[in-house]
């Protein structure tokens, strides 16, 4: 049996594909988040245009985000195996359970916060993902250099209160689900010290679950109150 099957085998080992695909993915959250600041310009989507097209043109990046792509799929295949695994392991609920005075709400309903970012993905990878590759999209043009306008997309996105709706929400999942599971991927690895987990809690708290969410909701937020008329 090779150590890949091992490694599948073992919930352990699950685990720890889980920790590493998880702790993945928020680097690029930092990225992401970064480059979608660019939104915020007011110079009619140029910055956020050039970042896309510099993103989609670049081979080392092309080439992590299919690594990015495979980090979602198995992250989320690991978290339905081990989540599976423990509900047939224990058949039997206990008679009377308090399950609030042994873990905290986001630990016990990562399954939940996870279904609803899985659904974010996908119909969010429709909307920007999709529309950049194969759909439609307009053309801006700066110095003479044409430029997909990803920014268009993204204004006519949101301004759908829907998508906004969905969009906030999502990220408010986002938040509570790296609550739990910044900090557990790391003790997963078993990268647990007094010295170092007060760092890893905060970081895991006010960086990934408070301050990322929160930017990223912001962008929706803004577009459709420009759109409504709120804001100028």
């Amino acid at each position: 049996m090779s150590w890949v099957t091992q490694t599948l085998a073992s919930s352990l080992g699950r685990k720890v594909i889980m920790a590493l695909t998880g702790l993945f993915l928020c680097t690029f959250l930092i990225v992401h988040v970064a480059g979608n600041l660019q939104l915020f310009k007011g110079d009619e989507g140029r910055a956020f245009n050039e970042y896309s097209y510099f993103m989609t043109h670049n081979p080392l990046i092309m080439t992590v985000s299919y690594l990015l792509y495979t980090s979602i799929i198995v992250h989320a295949l690991m978290a339905l195996i081990l989540t599976r695994h423990n509900q047939a392991s224990r058949p039997v609920k206990y008679a009377y359970q308090r399950p609030e005075a042994n873990s905290p709400w986001s630990s016990r309903n990562m399954g939940i916060l996870g279904t609803i970012l899985l659904i974010f993905i996908v119909i969010h990878m429709r909307t920007f993902w999709y529309t950049m590759h194969f759909g439609p999209i307009p053309v801006a043009e700066y110095d003479g250099k044409e430029y997909k306008d990803l920014y268009k997309i993204v204004v006519e996105a949101f301004s759908n209160w829907w998508y906004v709706l969905l969009y906030v929400i999502s990220m408010g999942a986002l938040g509570y689900h790296l609550v739990h599971g910044f900090k557990s991927g790391f003790q997963t690895l078993g990268l647990r010290h007094k010295k170092y987990t007060p760092l890893i809690e905060f970081l895991g708290v006010y960086v990934f679950a408070i301050l990322i969410p929160a930017l990223f909701a912001a962008m929706p937020v803004y577009f459709y109150l420009k759109h409504v008329g709120v804001i100028g």
